[in-house]
């Protein structure tokens, strides 16, 4: 008669306080620092470039549209963050009290925990076996002599090795003492490795899942856009310090409560959620660095990166895009990723207006001339329409815009519009007379010289190697088209 049901036995612990990764700072408190630390120091390698002008053929807009497209300071933005960053802190605080000291010394005990599973997993071997006419007794039989430990594991996680005599109720009974090497090994990758991936994992996608349904309801709804999310969007121009940019409610609905719900429900240690709230810091900075940096592991690594967020920051891609800051399968799986092909063109479109409006402004300082008459000239039909309240068409139809290609991506490119007056309607209105006064640049130079607009489109493709499809996945690098 042999014992089956008796496993190795768990051995005893000792939990002992874990000491600090860098004494004397607490693990807690350096997992409200890291994040910031991280954020300021990726976000001012990024200014350098901008500063030294690195770079600046993978870069997605020039110091000009900075300048000139931003409708926020950067001193308004700076000052923002910081408020963020301290909502950030003391909300973490809080939670750092909910979390109990991290320890050690339990380890081998939770290693053993798993073996133990592995061993019973290993008991149903036998009756799958017999499932498909193979006897597990025989097979084991003629294995034991050259593959004793998979002779033992076919038997149902029996190996004699590895059992001595026990004296169980009067009775000699063989009683299984120990694991098998391979049992341990599997067990150890199983707690050290496995485990912490698939909270990982299951973190990541919680926080995609939550910040995408919870962005793109701020971008439906049109009391959340106006009085939360409209702040985050004065920047068509994004930078990397202006990545939490935002109303500090909406900052702590999307990042605070959505990482810390992804970090507890994951039951991560103190030391995992440090490194996760910093990764996500690093990602949501990179996304609004403005550049498509091939060599980076962060643009290469998922296919939402600041290429593909950058559009989202566009006047006409503000619908689209939704996904941060990981991966961009909701956006796919229903249907709000950008359609709308080669942004090249529209991209060039931006820089060269905006490097027009810098050169005026150069010209007009040295003349004293003023040019608000002007700008007021252009959008004041855009103010009307807007004050008649009756919607984008008016503007649409009495002024060319950059038309899309028709059907779905036309929607979008609407839709989008349209919350770009919702949010400020005077202002709103100037981003879209500039728009227009684009679309019409373009369009002139079609008409007076087609080589020209040729060689134009060959430069675009040059300056922004890739941009199209890191933006949005489908598209080509091409000419002049929108």
């Amino acid at each position: 008669m042999t014992d089956f049901n008796a496993l190795p036995p768990l051995p005893s612990y000792t939990l002992m306080p874990l000491p600090p990764l860098v004494p004397p700072i607490s693990d807690k408190n350096l997992a409200l620092l890291l994040p910031v630390a991280a954020y300021w120091s990726l976000s001012m390698l990024f200014h350098w470039m901008d500063v030294m002008d690195y770079f600046p053929h993978y870069r997605l807009h020039t110091p000009a549209e900075v300048l000139k497209r931003n409708r926020v300071s950067r001193w308004q933005v700076f000052r923002d963050v910081l408020i963020q960053q301290a909502v950030w802190a003391a909300a973490g605080w809080v939670v750092a009290l909910t979390e109990p000291d991290d320890c050690y010394g339990r380890e081998e005990y939770d290693v053993v925990v798993w073996a133990r599973r592995i061993r019973l997993a290993e008991r149903i071997i036998p009756n799958l076996l017999s499932l498909v006419g193979i006897n597990a007794s025989q097979l084991s039989k003629s294995l034991v002599a050259g593959h004793p430990m998979l002779a033992g594991a076919l038997l149902g996680g029996r190996y004699p090795t590895l059992e001595e005599v026990a004296i169980v109720s009067g009775s000699n009974l063989p009683t299984t003492t120990s694991f098998a090497p391979w049992e341990v090994a599997f067990a150890k990758l199983i707690y050290w490795c496995l485990v912490p991936i698939v909270q990982f994992m299951f973190a990541i996608l919680f926080l995609d899942t939550w910040q995408y349904f919870l962005h793109r309801a701020m971008h439906r709804n049109k009391w959340l856009y106006t009085n939360l999310h409209a702040r985050h969007h004065r920047l068509y121009v994004p930078y990397a310090y202006g990545a939490l940019y935002q109303n500090p409610l909406e900052g702590f609905l999307l990042d605070i409560v959505g990482a810390g719900t992804a970090f507890k429900l994951a039951g991560m240690s103190t030391r995992q959620g440090m490194c996760f709230f910093t990764g996500s810091t690093l990602k949501t900075v990179d996304d609004h660095s403005g550049y498509a940096l091939p060599w980076d592991p962060l643009q290469r690594l998922t296919s939402n990166n600041a290429g593909y967020h950058d559009v989202h920051h566009q006047s006409w891609g503000i619908k689209t895009n939704f996904s941060q800051p990981f991966f961009t399968f909701w956006d796919r799986l229903l249907g709000t990723v950008w359609t709308g092909g080669d942004v090249s063109a529209r991209y060039e479109r931006s820089r060269a207006a905006a490097q027009k409006v810098m050169a005026l402004d150069t010209a007009n300082s040295i003349t004293g001339s003023d040019t608000s008459m002007s700008a007021a000239k252009h959008t004041q039909p855009y103010v009307n329409d807007v004050q008649t309240d009756k919607g984008l068409y008016p503007i649409l139809t009495e002024n060319p815009q950059p038309q899309p290609p028709p059907g779905k991506a036309e929607l979008q490119a609407l839709s989008s519009r349209q919350q770009i007056l919702e949010d400020n309607p005077v202002d709103g209105a100037r981003v879209i007379a500039g728009e227009s006064e684009e679309e019409k640049e373009a369009q002139d130079l079609f008409r007076r010289n087609p080589r020209e607009a040729t060689a134009t489109s060959l430069s675009i493709q040059e300056s922004l190697k890739g941009l199209s499809q890191r933006t949005a996945g489908n598209a080509c690098i091409g000419g002049l088209s929108s």
